[in-house]
């Protein structure tokens, strides 16, 4: 049997990125050609970015091709350090991090992120990208080309690492942690694709830097042993702090761009009426035939097959037939999308933090204005369920994101950046880094609202002042 050929893809970040001819990295070629991985072709990394930046159509399978590239970077590095350090490398750990590294991402829904927040409304299992995932690789042609190739009980190891999602050793970290293959990768490919011109970060500096260390596992004086991690060497000190910052501002900049944002919402939103259209017994009001993979995965949520699918194509195609539906919410949020006439956007929290006195010092006053935009948000809410046709009047928008996770958060120095600085053991960034140490969640709180709704803006006025005046 003739070896297999190497295999070569150019890639906009890591320009060169070659699969050998090696029986491990042609296998891991053999998986991109199967029908769950090429699905990702299908849906886009960024979901409805593109409404904001015009550049971000960059897909799951792109992403996770680099991402794969990347973990074999940092496995390179795990391997040089052990062998120059008498210690066994470990190639059969190695092999399910890397392939589990190409596949994290399979399991992915149409618009991602924004059709698993509607699932976890739902309780709908396979619309979790982690469940799917694990689904794929241990029962499916994925799991058929693993355990064919490298022998019963690889699939379900390579599962394993995506199921656990805190790493428990140091090749795990390599797929999962805050410094992982997956953050090194869509950091550099959504900051180009969309042109955002900060957040750079610098990785060849970082992998040049990145060592192998003991860490203790405990906390204080707590220890109850150690484990191996990988680590930033002294140089790359403020280098890393620069990778945390620049990670936290993507997020404010570009996935929570009010716009994507609000693209989302009328996306959950028009899912939500579709899906209570079917239990009413009303689908034929949908505009959808009833065979359509929508309202057949509605059906049954816990159906692989259902959920597979499901793509971004998948919606897009089924607008034109959305609205010509019958229900005028399915048309009004169809028609919101197709030509981008999105909702408006109020930013509650804004208007709170102008309306709140500043009387007390500043932690008290950000727990005064949380509890005040709840409230509001509450009051909105409520408001929707009063309304006589069902259709909600404002949809909301809350969300906060911590800059780093501090080890009470994480449970595992495997998930934490460490730092080498001098002869002292590896320290947690977090204790090295005031910066980074005193940064504050990013936090929205925000109301959409349809720009014909002259009583809109009015109502949430009334509900800061009051809700200012009860939290102050």
């Amino acid at each position: 049997m003739s070896r297999p050929k190497p295999q070569r893809i150019r890639d906009p970040i890591h320009n060169l990125i070659e699969f050998g001819s090696d029986h491990f990295e042609s296998t891991l070629w053999r998986l991109i050609q199967t029908a769950p991985f090429q699905r990702l072709r299908r849906i886009r990394q960024l979901g409805f970015s593109e409404f904001v930046f015009p550049g971000a159509t960059h897909t799951r399978f792109a992403h996770s091709i680099g991402v794969f590239h990347t973990a074999r970077q940092l496995m390179e590095v795990i391997h040089r350090y052990v062998s120059s350090h008498q210690q066994q490398f470990r190639p059969q750990q190695a092999n399910f991090a890397l392939t589990a590294a190409l596949l994290h991402d399979v399991g992915h829904g149409m618009f991602s992120h924004a059709f698993e927040a509607i699932g976890k409304e739902f309780k709908w299992p396979m619309a979790r990208h982690e469940e799917v995932s694990q689904k794929l690789i241990r029962d499916s042609e994925i799991s058929k080309v693993l355990d064919e190739e490298f022998g019963g009980g690889f699939a379900g190891n390579v599962a394993n690492i995506i199921a656990q999602g805190i790493p428990s050793d140091l090749y795990g970290s390599v797929v999962s942690s805050q410094f992982d293959a997956d953050r090194l990768d869509y950091m550099q490919r959504d900051r180009l694709m969309t042109g955002i011109q900060s957040s750079g970060v610098d990785p060849t500096w970082l992998l040049a830097n990145l060592e192998v260390a003991e860490v203790q596992t405990g906390v204080d004086d707590a220890d109850t042993g150690k484990v191996e991690t990988l680590v930033l060497g002294p140089k790359a000190r403020h280098t890393a702090e620069s990778y945390v910052l620049a990670l936290f501002h993507l997020y404010p900049n570009v996935y929570f761009h009010k716009t994507t944002r609000g693209a989302e919402k009328i996306f959950q939103a028009l899912m939500r009426q579709l899906v209570n259209l079917y239990l009413n017994g009303a689908s034929s009001k949908s505009g959808l035939p009833e065979r359509h993979p929508i309202l057949r995965f509605i059906a049954e949520p816990s159906n692989l097959d259902r959920a597979l699918a499901l793509d971004d194509t998948v919606f897009w195609g089924a607008l034109p037939m959305l609205l010509e539906a019958e229900d005028e919410q399915v048309r009004r949020w169809s028609t919101a999308l197709r030509g981008r006439s999105l909702l408006r956007c109020i930013d509650i929290r804004q208007r709170v933090e102008e309306g709140m006195p500043e009387t007390v010092e500043r932690k008290e006053r950000r727990a005064r204005v949380q509890l005040a935009c709840d409230g509001v948000i509450m009051a909105l809410q409520d408001r929707n369920t009063k309304n006589a046709d069902g259709s909600p009047q404002f949809l909301v928008d809350q969300y906060t994101r911590d800059p780093y996770k501090r080890f009470q958060d994480s449970k595992s120095p495997l998930n934490q950046i460490q730092i080498r600085v001098g002869e002292r053991p590896p320290t947690d960034m977090a204790e090295l880094s005031a910066v980074i140490a005193n940064a504050e969640p990013f936090t929205l709180c925000r109301a959409y609202m349809f720009r014909d709704d002259k009583d809109a803006e009015s109502v949430i006025e009334n509900e800061v002042r009051t809700k200012i005046q009860e939290a102050s």
